[in-house]
């Protein structure tokens, strides 16, 4: 990938940029991008270890047509996969790089949309004696999905907003109207609700993370072990838990992504794909 960077980068074939205020413009970008990802994904199934596993034959005209007929809107990126898929490490890898071109991004977590669950907490004892009666944590009925899409929708448009703040303490305490989360270029959100119904739409990019059992059980059981403070046995009835939620409610999202990538690829590889697209992107004469 490098290689085709620093193609881009030294190459005197440049084109005059074109007024991509006007829809001529932006027509000429959407062609342009769309032989460049093309480009990508060819580069990509010559790896030994490809980032996608699947790209939704759909998405490069979808996405095209958007930046052609609202190109005001802002570009709202969604992550999503089961838990300890590397979904916050992909986020995060997104971030960082836009960032280093100077490009505004905001970052949104969608655990902060889980339903206040103080006094149930209260009312069983901890979080696990409410999971092990029956509450479904991962449920879509869990979060506060017409929240989240409201708020999404007005991210979309250029408005800031105040999210909720869920408190990951085992209280279950979910703080109303208490994160800035300013309406930047290019908004990336991540979480298991990004891809539930009502929710999945407000999207341009449509993201799932796999990777496979063994992996993820192995990230479940350090994290609550080293950073939760947590016994391995609690660990693991939790990971029983996060197993079957997610086959019930995370994997068929995977149908509705327009990328499934390796969430265990190589991050400097990831990295250069972004690298890759800003250079396409932004290289005019």
């Amino acid at each position: 990938m490098q290689l085709l960077i620093d193609k881009e980068l030294n190459s005197d074939d440049k084109i005059l940029k074109p007024d991509f205020n006007s829809k001529t413009g932006r027509e000429f970008l959407a062609f342009y991008l769309q032989t460049k990802f093309k480009q990508i994904l060819a580069f990509d199934k010559r790896c030994d270890t490809p980032v996608f596993k699947e790209v939704n034959p759909t998405f490069i005209t979808r996405f095209t047509k958007r930046l052609i007929n609202n190109p005001s809107k802002r570009l709202l990126i969604g992550i999503s996969g089961e838990s300890a898929s590397g979904k916050s490490t992909i986020c995060k890898e997104i971030k960082n790089t836009i960032e280093q071109f100077s490009m505004p991004v905001s970052v949104l977590s969608t655990d902060n949309y889980f339903n206040d669950i103080s006094k149930l907490i209260k009312q069983y004892g901890s979080f696990d004696n409410l999971r092990d009666n029956g509450y479904d944590i991962d449920a879509p009925e869990s979060f506060q999905l017409e929240l989240l899409k409201k708020d999404l929708e007005a991210l979309a448009q250029g408005l800031d907003i105040k999210a909720p703040r869920y408190v990951p303490n085992g209280t279950g305490v979910s703080i109303p109207a208490s994160l800035d989360v300013r309406s930047d270029k290019i908004i990336v959100v991540e979480g298991i609700a990004t891809m539930y119904e009502n929710v999945k739409d407000v999207f341009d990019v449509k993201i799932y993370i796999e990777t496979e059992s063994d992996i993820r059980r192995n990230r479940i059981i350090k994290r609550a072990v080293a950073e939760r403070n947590q016994d391995e046995q609690n660990a693991l009835k939790h990971w029983e838990y996060l197993l079957h939620a997610g086959e019930k409610y995370v994997k068929p999202c995977r149908a509705y992504a327009d990328f499934v990538l390796d969430g265990n690829s190589d991050l400097h590889y990831f990295d250069q794909i972004l690298e890759y697209i800003h250079a396409v992107t932004n290289n005019f004469q």
